[in-house]
């Protein structure tokens, strides 16, 4: 095997990345008094042995930094560790990993106020600085118009299985959260007058005697509950705001435009509709999931029309109301308070949102009041009401107040009505053909539609959709298989019925490789009822998304997408959906499929094909982005990642999935939602209405060098993956890939197929596993050998100037390279070799292990070359900051997470073993922050 030396060192210790010492210091403060904290918890809860085991390993991580000593020596710590220390171990420092997330975040908090108080001009990704280059640009109203014409962002939560944190976790974090922000701004004391760092200590107290992780598995509905927290904690407050304060700035600037009627952001789930190789996902899990979210929605209004009621204490004698809003509060059925118009009407419109509620939900939220009065159908008919107090108020002076807990409550109706966020459905299509093919059989129509060519499978499922015939009858015979899917989908109908349309936006095709696929998935909601393209007036509420996610997929995507607009039949759907069509571009198969560049590049080509179909067809195209958190999955900032999109892609509207330990970086905070929500806005404001690539009559012969080098980086990803001998056993063998489905994490299982293929392994899994192993290969491995060949074909002068040029030009290549950079800073081959001490065979360990190595080296050699960047972190000093200060950290979890999983694979069966190889996945989760 490659000696462990310098090249396997970690990347700080060998750039010693450069950091401001000054600008800095105050986040290290912040970190030494967190850390302080704990470590006198640890001392006091766990007494002086555990203490200074975590002492001396935090002691020995740094000297592995400095490289004062070989790194065998703090493995060595570990070696045979009694599993009673060990756990605690695990947990100092997956606390401090949390509480270290807590310090960066208050650290860029803090100077972004610098910035703002010298003066300097807005940051890129901020709103600010995108209506500044909006106003250079003189944009005119009807481009404008025409640009956002239905436009939406649509954040859309996905389940994750490193994110398992308990409420009690994430509430106490919250909490220190806020401390921390005070202690920031120099207070040494909170409004009530406790002592700041006293209350820390408390708050730290919690959280070391609270679990970090449960010890059953975790289900769909604890998965349902996570995501739902973050409303209370951000996005109730926040996506109001940011959806007023965009709608008011650009119809500031073009007033003739009447832009943004709709909500911008709008949320959307995939938690508990993605049935994609989950068995787990039922009818009674959509039931729950779309339920939930309507129960949490309902909830919300309610406790803001009681505080309403209370602040709107405003009085006839005094003021002089609209007659809209006299005779709303005349409807109210209780005589006191006649004097109060604002106080009655609120108590009208919470009486029938209580009625609405008992109504639509399966349980009752607290403050409904029970007026007998009837519902409200819709969430336009609130609105109305609440618009009525709006204009009343305003008609009187009190803007004010108008402008306050009002306005937030007009537009959280808005945006999130009755069903709070979308939930999309998705399955895979081998999924559908079988359904189908059962059914079509039972009908009599087709005994074997399984064995039709393309073209007859179109033609016959285009005549069953041309009609309202159903194909089955109360006494239909179903496999187990028909009877699931079937109940599924019905169940989205109901949620449809009973909380409107947005309820279930959208129905996505997984592996979707033809158009038969996609009429598969509408004969389904057909028999559910939801759609009917039989009349003069189509009726299909839920879009069906056709999702392409291997390289394959990808290149034949805009193929499949012209095919399907060239069916009459699909064509009138698509005009009765004001001539959208949504299109899912997977970053995550296509990327364990073909590797990192070839998957960017390949995602890239696609839009571009599809844009084009949608120029020739005259359709409106909106692509949703399934990014993970990790770059192999498509991850990195997003405001890069969408300004990086190709001309025409975004278009006013952009969905992307959102997952695991991301979702809590992005959105636990108000303020962290905020700004993470306007550099959503900011990029797609960009992407749609400015030029951003920046290649322009250049862009072919740019596109042509990316061909090549991503056909080169394909085949060099492909020669260790999938043509290597004992690759699989390798893999399964030096990561935890096998422990992440053995060991109860997440809620669905860690193949799509009970198969030892790399192919059905999901890609949550594979990444996270390399991630946990420090090798992070998903998100480099390749492309240091294609630019390497491909600058040894040419000139190499011209070719590596020819790079150069096009890191300085575009932004999709530049975002490539900087991604790349950041997984590259953060993996470590040094532990990633104690990673491959597990694999039993050394003739296959030295095979792949030493394939890597060099590619590693090869890579970051390329991206020196390309970037003229001695330091990977060049362009992103803040998490230059995070892997210089806290990585060392990290390197006590990965020893420790080594040596557990050695025990466990040689038999020992002992439950806190098992625990603490989840406590190390967690704790190293957190601290990477976007591990899968």
């Amino acid at each position: 095997m490659t000696e462990v030396s310098d090249a396997l060192a970690p990347i700080g210790a060998v750039q010693r990345t450069k950091v401001g010492r000054e600008a800095t210091e105050p986040m290290r403060a912040d970190i030494r008094l967190l850390g302080a904290i704990l470590g006198d918890t640890v001392r006091e809860q766990n007494g002086d042995e555990v203490f200074d085991l975590v002492e001396r390993a935090r002691v020995e991580s740094f000297r592995v930094r400095r490289s004062e000593i070989d790194r065998t020596e703090i493995s060595h710590m570990f070696d045979g560790i009694d599993i009673h220390l060990a756990v605690p171990i695990i947990r100092a420092f997956s606390h401090f990993a949390l509480l270290a997330n807590v310090a960066e975040d208050i650290h860029r908090e803090r100077r972004r106020r610098v910035h703002v108080g010298a003066g300097d001009p807005p940051q890129d990704s901020s709103l600010a600085a995108t209506y500044a280059k909006l106003d250079v640009a003189e944009l005119d109203s009807g481009t404008i118009a025409d640009a956002l014409k239905g436009a939406v962002i649509s954040p859309v939560i996905t389940a994750h299985p490193t994110e398992t944190r308990r409420r009690t976790v994430f509430v106490t974090q919250h909490r220190i959260t806020r401390l921390m922000r005070l202690h920031a701004e120099g207070h040494t004391e909170t409004d009530d007058g406790r002592d700041i760092e006293r209350e820390l200590r408390r708050q730290v107290l919690t959280l070391w005697q609270t679990a970090l992780i449960r010890l059953s598995r975790l289900q769909i509905t604890d998965e349902i509950d996570v995501g739902l927290r973050y409303y209370a904690a951000a996005l109730f407050e926040v996506i109001p705001q940011v959806n007023a304060d965009v709608r008011e700035a650009l119809r500031s600037r073009w007033p003739d435009a009447e832009l943004l009627s709709g909500p911008f952001l709008q949320p959307g789930s995939w938690i508990g509709g993605d049935r994609d190789g989950n068995p787990n996902v039922t009818a009674a899990v959509v039931r729950r999931a779309t339920g939930s979210a309507a129960f949490t929605a309902l909830a919300h209004y309610l406790v803001e029309l009681t505080d309403l009621e209370q602040e709107l204490s405003i009085s006839a004698r005094l003021v002089a109301v609209t007659p809209q809003l006299a005779a709303l509060a005349e409807a109210c059925p209780e005589e006191a308070r006649t004097d109060e118009p604002y106080r009655r009407a609120v108590r009208l419109i919470r009486g029938r949102l209580s009625a609405t509620a008992a109504e639509i939900l399966d349980r009752q939220p607290q403050h409904v009041l029970d007026l007998g009065l009837s519902r409200y159908a819709t969430p336009d008919e609130l609105r109305a009401d609440l618009d009525t107090i709006d204009e009343s108020l305003r008609g009187h002076g009190s803007a004010l107040l108008a402008g306050d807990r009002l306005a937030l409550l007009r537009e959280g109706v808005h945006a999130f009505g009755f069903h709070l966020s979308g939930l999309d459905m998705r399955q895979n299509s081998d999924v559908h053909e079988e359904v189908v093919a059962e059914l079509l059989a039972w009908a009599g129509v087709h005994p074997d539609y399984a064995s039709l060519p393309e073209d007859e499978r179109v033609e016959l499922l285009t005549t069953e959709l041309s009609t309202r015939r159903p194909l089955l009858s109360d006494r239909a015979r179903l496999s187990e298989l028909a009877h699931k899917e079937l109940a599924v989908i019905e169940a989205a109908a109901y949620a449809v019925v009973r909380y409107g349309p947005a309820a279930v936006p959208n129905y996505v095709i997984s592996m979707c490789q033809s158009v038969s696929d996609v009429l598969e998935a509408a004969i389904l909601l057909k028999e559910a009822g939801l759609l009917d393209a039989s009349g003069s007036e189509p009726f299909c509420p839920v879009g069906i998304s056709p999702l392409f996610e291997t390289i394959d997929d990808l290149h034949n995507g805009a193929t499949i997408l012209q095919a399907m607009l060239d069916l009459p039949f699909y064509r009138t759907l698509v005009a009765a959906r004001d001539d959208w069509q949504e299109v899912m571009l997977g970053y995550s198969d296509s990327n364990k499929d073909g590797g990192y560049l070839a998957a960017n590049w390949a995602v890239y080509r696609a839009e571009l094909d599809l844009v084009e179909v949608a120029r020739k067809t005259g359709i409106r195209l909106r692509l949703f982005h399934g990014r993970g958190g990790t770059v192999g999955r498509g991850g990195g900032p997003s405001y890069q990642a969408i300004l990086a999109q190709p001309p025409g892609a975004v278009n006013g509207s952009l969905r992307l999935t959102e997952q695991g330990e991301i979702i809590a970086a992005k959105y636990a905070e108000p303020q962290l939602a905020r700004r993470n929500l306007e550099s959503l806005v900011a990029a797609t404001l960009e992407s749609t209405l400015l030029d951003v690539e920046g290649l322009g009559d250049t862009a072919e012969p740019a596109y042509a060098v990316l061909d090549e080098i991503a056909g080169l980086a394909q085949r060099s990803y492909a020669e260790l993956v999938h043509d290597t001998p004992g690759f699989v056993d390798y893999f399964k063998q030096s990561t935890p890939v096998s422990e992440i489905g053995s060991l109860n994490i997440g809620s669905r299982p860690t193949s799509r197929k009970p198969t030892e293929s790399i192919a059905d392994l999901r890609a949550i899994p594979w990444v996270l596993a390399w991630s946990q192993s420090r090798v992070m290969l998903p998100g480099w491995y390749g492309t240091g050998a294609a630019f390497e060949q491909w600058i040894a074909a040419g000139p190499e002068d011209e070719r590596v100037q020819a790079l150069r040029d096009l890191y300085e030009r575009w932004p999709f290549f530049r975002g490539v390279l900087s991604n790349m950079a950041q997984v590259l800073a953060k993996s470590d081959l040094g532990l990633a070799a104690r990673y491959a001490e597990l694999v039993d065979d050394e003739s296959l360990r030295h095979r792949v292990f030493d394939k890597i190595v060099e590619e590693h080296q090869r890579t970051i050699a390329m991206h020196k070359l390309i970037t003229g960047h001695d330091d990977l972190l060049a362009d992103n000093p803040a998490l230059a900051r995070s892997v210089f200060n806290r990585f060392p950290y990290l390197e006590p979890l990965n020893h420790l997470q080594v040596e557990l999983l050695r025990r466990y694979r040689s038999g020992d069966d002992d439950e806190l073993v098992q625990r603490g190889i989840l406590l190390t996945m967690n704790g190293l989760a957190s601290a990477l922050r976007n591990s899968g």
